[in-house]
């Protein structure tokens, strides 16, 4: 494990000194710290692998928005690989920033010319914020905006804090009946109801689910939801392939042999989709059949390059695959001629836009309930054992949650 860094001692109260580099960049940009009633401990990755619990200093909202409380962070594996590898892809931590982007909150203040929220609004965070100007942005495809400004990525500070400003725009309302922990798990829900609609499931047809992590499982009670039936759910991992088992009820599942060949295991996957009338078909005619029956989607949501080759030998011909994980910046095996010569449409996506009111009235309406995700919580305070427990795989947690208790509702 790598080891933990406190400023000074173990409490975050007393290790504001830590947060005086913060506060210098902060008077130089023109922002104003603001006193709050309680400590503001947020945890943050350095560029040397390191996790450290300290103070951070608290911002008065500007024009546009608004100061929240964060109430529930939702830890990703993005998190733990920017602590552990200090980058991804081309985002590269260069210094110290607080993680998480998984977020729901209370809104404590607003500044001038929010108009759609007022104090006590319980929402939850969209924690990417672009530029709103380039040609991209303008024609709704936000999430492939350049100038991006995305919560937990260097240098924007994450939602692992007690306190954090964020634009009003990018704020959602949540019902009384969505909790604080749901209204987290709206941010990975985006990524798969992103992925969905690329995707294009089909109701009553055939679809693999590629990992069966937070991603992977939401996705599978999304495409249960949507109407993708046979569903079958993979992994390398047993005690997951239970967890999806009584998660989705209804889904089969196929644990990953490494030992085979990803051709060997996407024939194997395929054929928990053969069609019940196969029996009395000749071979060369079965055959014909059950590539019928074969799925025609696969949501790839582990980004691996082994399980991307797999889905590919996996999907029917003129099938759909829709990479939703994040994996290496190359990958060099893909079955290039098999992909073309199938015509297989593979396709990627980019975290998410327009998807919050489709999250929300999924979890309001009782479309989705994704709280048994939610295996661990952990207080703000013990932040960095919460993302020790999620850097393990072996431990059989799913979603790690940091809560905030403190009871806040306004600022003066």
């Amino acid at each position: 494990m790598a080891p933990a860094i406190f400023s000074n001692g173990d409490s975050p109260e007393i290790s504001a000194a830590a947060g005086l580099k913060d506060v210098a960049a902060t008077a130089l940009n023109g922002g104003s710290i603001i006193h709050t009633p309680q400590p503001n401990p947020s945890l943050q990755a350095t560029a040397d692998h390191n996790l450290k619990l300290v103070e951070a200093p608290v911002l008065e909202p500007k024009r546009g928005e608004v100061l929240l409380h964060v109430k529930a962070t939702g830890i990703c594996g993005s998190d733990v690989h920017f602590w552990k590898s200090g980058r991804i892809g081309s985002l590269v931590f260069e210094g110290d920033c607080i993680l998480g982007h998984e977020a729901a909150g209370v809104v404590l203040k607003c500044g001038e010319g929010v108009t759609n929220l007022v104090p006590g609004d319980r929402v939850a965070i969209e924690p990417g914020v672009p530029c709103g100007e380039c040609f991209l942005c303008v024609d709704g495809k936000y999430n492939l905006c350049e100038d991006v400004k995305f919560a937990g990525v260097y240098p924007y500070a994450g939602t692992i804090q007690r306190y954090k400003i964020h634009p009003a725009k990018w704020l959602h309302k949540l019902p009384s009946n969505i909790s604080f922990a749901e209204g987290a798990l709206l941010e990975p829900l985006s990524v798969v109801i992103h992925g969905i609609r690329t995707a294009g499931l089909n109701l009553g047809c055939g679809t693999v689910i590629c990992g069966a992590g937070p991603i992977g499982l939401i996705a599978l009670a999304a495409a249960r939801a949507s109407g993708a039936h046979p569903i079958v759910i993979t992994d390398i991992e047993p005690k997951r392939l239970q967890f999806a088992r009584e998660f989705v009820p209804s889904c089969q599942t196929y644990q990953v042999d490494p030992s085979l060949s990803a051709e060997d295991n996407g024939r194997r996957i395929r054929q928990l989709f053969r069609h019940a009338d196969d029996d009395g078909l000749q071979e060369n005619t079965g055959d014909l059949q059950q590539e019928y029956y074969a799925p025609r989607t696969v949501l790839e949501c582990t980004g691996v390059e082994s399980s991307v080759c797999t889905a590919a030998f996996t999907v029917r011909r003129g099938g759909t695959i829709c990479v939703i994980g994040v994996g290496k910046s190359i990958m060099n095996n893909l079955p290039f001629m098999h992909i073309s010569l199938a015509e297989i449409e593979l396709k990627f996506i980019n975290r998410y836009r327009d998807t919050w009111p489709a999250g929300i009235a999924c979890l309001s309406g009782g479309i989705l309930d994704l709280k048994p995700l939610v295996t661990h919580v952990y207080p703000l305070e013990d932040a960095i054992d919460a993302l020790h427990l999620a850097a393990d795989p072996r431990n059989g947690s799913i979603k790690i949650q940091i809560v905030d208790e403190a009871d806040e509702n306004a600022m003066p």
